[in-house]
């Protein structure tokens, strides 16, 4: 066996491997998750504008607060906060 033969056998193994790979399922990213403790909870949803949200709300204040990623300035940005009250008030 020569060089050249050699180097196409371990080409051909490493082809047929990641090529078996793809079809590996990976766990994806999930949103609307919940996160609770005394003082404060946090989930995430999606927002009217498009994209995902982080909804924070404080137990003591009953404020909640609307973060958002903004990509142009490539950061996280307070969308708004309101009362509770306020948030789910019939119009």
């Amino acid at each position: 066996m020569d060089k050249k033969t050699f180097t196409i056998g371990v080409l051909s193994i490493t082809a047929t491997i990641l090529f078996c790979a793809q079809f590996i399922p990976t766990r994806s990213a999930e949103a609307a998750t919940t996160a609770s403790g005394n003082q404060f909870q946090m989930v995430t949803a999606r927002v009217q504008q498009g994209g995902e949200g982080l909804y924070i709300v404080d137990n003591r204040t009953v404020q909640m607060g609307v973060f958002t990623w903004d990509n142009n300035a490539r950061r996280v940005q307070l969308r708004d906060v309101r009362s509770m009250a306020d948030a789910f008030a019939e119009r």
